[in-house]
């Protein structure tokens, strides 16, 4: 296994010690921890392009591995009332409605690639979360500036999901 595979694996790895200090409420543990994982998604793959080290599990395991993530914790703020519970629905339709595509699409033998607009909402996901961990523990004062990002990555979510299906509708077609 390579070495971008392996941060891949790592990230997953790190997501149930990651849970586990959030519902001890180690918040700094679960930040570092978050951040950590967060920086591995970037840096796999820059090692995976920059050493032709690109594989059918990164291109697969990368991305579930963020999801794994994000989603995590989004969980945990839906379970302590930081976001509402309707907020993590849409954001995980968006992702079976865009998985559905890309696995009907696969089977056609076509690989449709990532959208800027999902990048940047995986982005904005990402931060929201590490603002809200510290404004949920030791930094209140953040929460507002974590709740914009974290609206304005549903936001994403949302033009994403529409613009994929768009682009893409002639997957439902196959």
């Amino acid at each position: 296994m390579n070495l971008p595979n392996k941060l891949t694996v790592l990230r997953i790895i790190m997501v149930p010690f990651f849970i586990a200090a959030y519902m001890e409420k180690w918040f700094f543990v679960a930040f570092a921890l978050f951040i950590v994982a967060s920086l591995t998604d970037m840096l796999d793959g820059k090692i995976a392009r920059a050493r032709n080290l690109v594989t059918n599990f990164g291109k697969i395991m990368d991305p579930l591995a963020d999801k794994i993530l994000v989603y995590s914790a989004l969980c945990l703020f839906v379970e302590n009332g930081t976001i509402p519970g309707w907020t993590l629905i849409i954001i995980l339709a968006r992702e079976f409605v865009v998985s559905g595509m890309r696995t009907v699409a696969a089977s056609e033998g076509i690989v449709i690639a990532a959208a800027m607009s999902g990048k940047i909402k995986t982005v904005l996901q990402m931060v929201a979360v590490i603002i809200l961990i510290i404004a949920v523990g030791p930094v209140p004062q953040l929460k507002t500036i974590g709740m914009l990002v974290f609206w304005a990555s549903l936001v994403m979510t949302v033009y994403s999901g529409t613009e994929y299906v768009l682009k893409n509708k002639s997957v439902f077609s196959m």
